[in-house]
């Protein structure tokens, strides 16, 4: 499988092509932790998930709102990987901002994928929507891409 030329363009096609992120936050005591959510992303620069307020991740982002996302495909073959790195502030998406970001959440949600209302996610709804703000984004070049001179995976900054 050959890599896309341009690296935004791999970005890309990584984010669109890729329905589940890992979600990295701290916890009080500065461990990571590691939490696989469905996501939906607009514009490749806001992502959101769906999650109990009381999941650990969910507090540590109340606590603590810098993230670090990774969505990769691990269907590719060894020494081809694909992967995006992301920078991002997290937080739980306000009540009063429910109709405007499940309209933008949930317009592309996959067939079988709930498309919450705002009803579904305030009040008591055990379920809440999240949204990460990236910061920054990486994308994984492998070691034998023959843009990559070092002969060993390395990350390049990019801008989808």
């Amino acid at each position: 499988m050959s890599l896309p030329e341009d690296l935004d363009e791999l970005a890309r096609a990584v984010l669109d092509g890729n329905r589940y992120l890992t979600l990295g936050t701290t916890e009080d005591d500065h461990r990571p932790r590691l939490s696989p959510v469905y996501f939906t992303h607009v514009g490749y620069r806001t992502f959101y998930w769906v999650s109990s307020p009381d999941a650990r991740h969910s507090k540590n982002v109340a606590a603590r709102p810098e993230v670090a996302i990774v969505i990769f495909d691990s269907s590719v073959e060894i020494g081809e990987g694909r992967a995006v790195y992301i920078d991002a502030a997290a937080s739980l998406v306000p009540d009063e901002e429910l109709p405007q970001r499940c309209s933008e959440a949930f317009a592309d949600a996959d067939p079988g994928a709930v498309r919450f209302q705002p009803h579904q996610l305030s009040g008591d709804a055990p379920l809440r929507l999240y949204r990460a703000d990236a910061t920054g984004w990486e994308v994984h070049l492998p070691g034998r891409d023959p843009r990559n001179v070092t002969g060993i995976d390395i990350r390049r900054r990019v801008t989808p």
